[in-house]
């Protein structure tokens, strides 16, 4: 099982145990084994900057990037 991070892991282990024994005592199968493992390939941590969060919300409205190219807001 791959699992985000250290948190995630811990919200997971307090509904597993129970999950799983109803699961192998559904299928009888009493050998399924879990390996956790972290996922750092997929965990991408952005830092959001005044100028990331501005260009998001230019995204959504054009307006913004008019009224930056005319008051050339300072963002950094």
């Amino acid at each position: 099982m791959l699992y985000p991070s250290d948190s995630a892991k811990v919200e997971f282990d307090k509904v597993s145990r129970e999950f799983f024994n109803h699961f192998k005592t559904k299928v009888h199968n009493f050998s399924i084994e879990l390996i956790y493992k972290r996922d750092t390939e997929n965990l991408k941590i952005e830092v959001m900057t005044k100028r990331k969060i501005f260009e998001k919300f230019a995204e959504k409205n054009p307006l913004l990037k008019d009224l930056d190219d005319l008051m050339r807001f300072d963002l950094t």
